[in-house]
């Protein structure tokens, strides 16, 4: 009894912090939608479009890779690590080393990027050459994004510091400022009849410099300052950047199969490029506000319980993990299926967005929500690995992953054009999720017992997939139906006694009573 109810303290603690992360998050997200909603209203997902769209990817993918991506879940279990045996300060100076060591390899690198914008886009867009009015839009906008890999790669690592000192809130919210600084430019590009994917480059360069101020007085509140000692010797960020090497394609893999994805996108119609990005971004919202959220609550846990090798709390810690993950991604994904094309008609609907894009996104949109539980799986596990301080395994996973994607692609591209772009991400990511899964058993012995809850999850997701393609109404009706579907799901996780709905219900009740 005593060991339930200290499984179940773990599990609230957890649900609390990554609850933390969602609800700023979700902030963001709907901040998100409006964004995009703005900008599908005033570019549409034409050729202007495209090439905002490849501008962009290209910083956003650097971002994933070494800064959220790789930096964080490198940078938190070292910094926790030397904050517990040798204290704060020490640990500070590792992060002002690091930082300095990512502003100069990230500025030659930007340097670099700028002088050579040409030849990476026809890298990242070769379909693109054989419009060259295209192309040199995409190699303008591209020298105005890249320099914001600058500013987010710090925010990154602000996040990995409030993070191991249990501060999540601010780095959540800090996207939530660049949609609002995108949505500013986009409507200001609009409005003045200046060209909106020029106003919306810019934008994302403001939102950096935005991001990164406003991390600062959290910062600060928690006793860290950029001023103070540092090494650039410090064994520290050598054991970061051996980590770090690794985690670019392990800890990306979603990413770097979306840019593949844009790479052969840029072969197909015109838009094609732009239906898959605006069927991603829907998807993103479960996977950031719910899975993110929780593998980046669960990283500092996962850190210290295998820092004190206590892998009896490490186990249970990650099936929590994803069995709550899980818990949200498997009706997130039914929903998003079965409600694919009420979603895009009453979100981006509308302006420059016409019916084609609309029936065409709605596509893109149920080939990435099939690989929606896959997607949101690879944090938790990834997470998994680099608090073991291992990430060659999850590496050598990935680039199998994005190998069979480019294979995949160029094989269901013949046929389903987009769609079938959007399914190849799905199924390497299935596939890398089940390698992640064999290979950690291969580590630490017998590790995932939500069997019997996962079956329960994947009837009851079922039962509401069959629901929503039973019901028929317009469009509006079944998006305002969404909380009923939600409630639906909820009372089908009570009757059947899925675990993790009561326990959900128990860490908010207490997180309430603080």
């Amino acid at each position: 009894m005593a060991a339930q109810e200290k499984t179940h303290s773990s599990f609230s603690s957890l649900t609390r912090k990554a609850s933390v992360v969602a609800g700023a998050t979700l902030i963001s997200r709907i901040l998100g939608f409006i964004r995009d909603l703005i900008i599908a209203f005033s570019l549409g997902a034409g050729p202007m479009a495209d090439a905002f769209f490849v501008a962009f990817r290209i910083p956003n993918l650097l971002r994933r890779l070494f800064a959220e991506g790789s930096l964080t879940l490198a940078f938190v279990p070292v910094f926790i690590k030397i904050k517990n045996s040798q204290g704060k300060e020490q640990a500070f100076a590792l992060a002002r080393s690091v930082q300095i060591w990512l502003l100069a390899i990230l500025g030659v690198l930007t340097f670099l990027a700028l002088i050579f914008a040409a030849p990476l886009t026809m890298l990242v867009a070769p379909g693109f050459r054989d419009d060259p009015q295209v192309f040199e839009m995409t190699v303008t906008l591209v020298r105005i994004c890249f320099p914001y890999i600058l500013f987010i790669s710090s925010v990154a690592l602000c996040m990995g510091i409030l993070n191991s000192l249990n501060h999540f809130m601010a780095p959540a919210l800090a996207p939530g400022l660049m949609n609002i600084v995108l949505i500013v430019f986009a409507l200001a590009g609009y409005f003045s009849g200046y060209s909106v994917a020029l106003s919306l480059s810019i934008g994302v360069l403001v939102s950096g410099i935005v991001q990164l101020a406003f991390q600062y007085p959290f910062l600060k509140k928690s006793g860290f300052t950029w001023l103070g000692s540092f090494s650039l010797k410090d064994p520290g960020v050598g054991r970061i950047g051996r980590l770090m090497l690794p985690t670019v394609f392990g800890a990306a893999v979603y990413q770097l199969n979306i840019l593949a994805g844009t790479i052969l996108a840029s072969f197909l119609a015109s838009g094609s490029i732009a239906y898959l990005y605006y069927a991603d971004r829907l998807v993103q919202f479960p996977l950031g506000v719910f899975a993110v959220a929780i593998s980046t609550a669960a990283l500092p846990s996962l850190s210290a319980l295998a820092g004190d090798q206590n892998m009896t709390g490490f186990k249970k810690t990650l099936n929590s993990s994803l069995s709550l993950t899980l818990f949200i991604a498997l009706p997130s994904t039914a929903g998003l299926i079965g409600l694919s094309y009420p979603l895009i008609e009453v979100i981006f609907g509308r302006g420059a967005f016409d019916q084609q894009a609309v029936e065409a996104t709605s596509l893109a949109l149920v080939g990435f929500a099939v690989g929606l539980p896959a997607f949101s799986c690879v944090r938790p596990l990834i997470s998994a690995f680099y608090s073991l301080e291992d990430t060659v395994t999850p590496m050598k996973i990935a680039v199998v992953s994005l190998v069979l994607n480019v294979i995949f692609g160029l094989i269901l591209m013949q046929h389903l054009a987009h769609f079938g772009l959007a399914l190849a991400a799905s199924i390497s990511s299935w596939i890398n999720v089940i390698f992640l899964g064999l290979a950690l058993k291969r580590k630490i012995g017998s590790w995932m017992t939500i069997g019997n809850n996962l079956i329960k999850m994947a009837g009851a997701s079922l039962a509401l997939l069959f629901l929503l393609k039973l019901i028929s109404v317009p469009s509006w009706t079944a998006v305002a139906l969404i909380p009923v579907w939600a409630i639906f799901y909820i009372a089908m996780a009570l009757a059947i006694k899925i675990p993790d709905v009561a326990i959900v219900f128990r860490a908010w009740r207490r997180q309430d009573g603080h």
